[in-house]
């Protein structure tokens, strides 16, 4: 694999195929929002989105972070590392995964929760393209330039 470090455009082009790859092995949309997140300057700047509310996305952000705040806001993740928030539901988000220094990569279902996602048992299944989303970005995190 390349070491070179994924620029915006490579990274959201990754995040795409993982959510395509995610949805197949789970017959359906396991998140339907993904954003790319600067919190640096104590300010979250959106630099990609995809997915149905990019405004209400920006809007709500600070609310949606809901059961991830305390986690996210620490901002003392390796990058690669990802947490999940189980009960989280409709905008909150579920999930995140740390892309560099102040850079996050949100995952939401505003349908349903992490909880009812993960008791589906092709969740198992549908986890592996987001490990390796996650060994993609360690192997090469996107470039402190976003």
């Amino acid at each position: 694999m390349n070491n070179q470090a994924m620029d915006l455009s490579e990274t959201m082009q990754a995040v795409r195929a993982c959510a395509t790859q995610m949805d197949a092995h789970y017959g359906t949309t396991v998140f339907d929002e993904w954003g790319v997140v600067s919190l640096r300057e104590e300010q979250a700047r959106v630099l990609g989105y995809v997915g149905p509310r990019h405004e209400a996305f920006v809007k709500y952000f600070t609310r949606d972070l809901g059961g991830l705040r305390q986690s996210l806001l620490k901002g003392k993740h390796q990058v690669g590392d990802f947490e999940f928030a189980r009960h989280a539901a409709g905008t909150s988000f579920e999930a995140f995964m740390a892309l560099g220094a102040g850079l996050y990569l949100i995952c939401n279902n505003t349908q349903t929760s992490m909880d009812e996602i993960a008791k589906n048992p092709r969740w198992l299944r549908a986890q592996v393209p987001f490990a390796d989303l996650s060994e993609r970005v360690c192997a090469r995190s996107p470039r402190e330039v976003w």
